[in-house]
């Protein structure tokens, strides 16, 4: 049997400009985000760096450090 490998779901620039804005917003104001990240669910904390060499945004919640891959990121909510 072969395995299917999901792929990740397509956005447009617009919408990968429109995330973008909005965790640049986030990060400068230091407010808190939710955000919905393909295949790990929801993960929430505020933006303590945004790396734009690897990519990733790290997210610090109660001294727990998570990177998350931006093209990973389908949504964000700004608390």
């Amino acid at each position: 049997m072969a395995k299917i490998k999901r792929k990740r779901p397509t956005r447009d620039e617009f919408e990968l400009e429109e995330i973008g804005n909005t965790l640049v917003e986030a990060n400068d104001e230091k407010s808190e985000v939710i955000l919905d990240v393909w295949k790990k669910g929801t993960v929430q904390g505020n933006i303590i760096k945004m790396d734009s060499r690897t990519r990733l945004i790290h997210i610090d919640k109660d001294s727990k450090v998570t990177k998350v891959p931006f093209m990973d990121i389908m949504k964000v909510s700004v608390l």
